[in-house]
């Protein structure tokens, strides 16, 4: 990245649960990183149950996994790659939270609050899925919230539920 730029901190949640979604998640991460997203870590693999409706629940359980970047890119370029990753690994977009090849959601960006039509920071159901918070607290329990101002550890342990698993 040239000298200069302002690098802000992102974590963005990846989920699977078609073919192989171990090597999904490793191809997410390993399409993202680039000059202007450059990968720093990620949690461990998380396997989670489908949630939603009892029809919601009747297909594969996601593997999950939280991972960790800096980048130089403005939030709505940060999504357009994130979308654009999505669609190389063959995402095809159907029934809202049915079953996918890969999902890859912008969960914080820096501290940066983001309201806009076609995307939210801090994405807006992370608070409340374990899925998400278990693998964030294992990269960092005591980041905090831009909104609430509670830490992850702090959000993870007030969800009650959520079957889940770590591989």
């Amino acid at each position: 990245m040239a000298t200069g730029v302002v690098l802000k901190t992102v974590y963005l949640g990846l989920g699977s649960n078609l073919g192989d979604r171990a090597a999904m998640l490793a191809a997410a991460v390993e399409k993202l990183d680039s000059a202007e997203v450059r990968f720093v870590r990620a949690s461990g693999l998380y396997e989670t149950e489908p949630a939603g409706s009892p029809a919601m629940k009747d297909q594969p359980w996601f593997l999950n996994q939280v991972a960790q970047f800096e980048t130089s890119l403005f939030p709505r370029q940060l999504l357009q790659r994130t979308k654009k990753t999505e669609n190389e690994l063959g995402r095809r977009r159907g029934v809202r939270n049915g079953p996918r090849t890969i999902d890859i959601d912008i969960l914080l960006y820096g501290k940066s609050v983001v309201r806009t039509a076609d995307l939210e920071i801090p994405h807006p159901r992370f608070r409340e899925r374990r899925f998400v918070l278990a693998p964030l607290a294992e990269l960092s329990a005591e980041l905090r919230d831009p909104v609430s101002g509670r830490s992850v550890g702090e959000l993870l342990a007030g969800i009650q539920g959520q079957a889940i698993r770590r591989l």
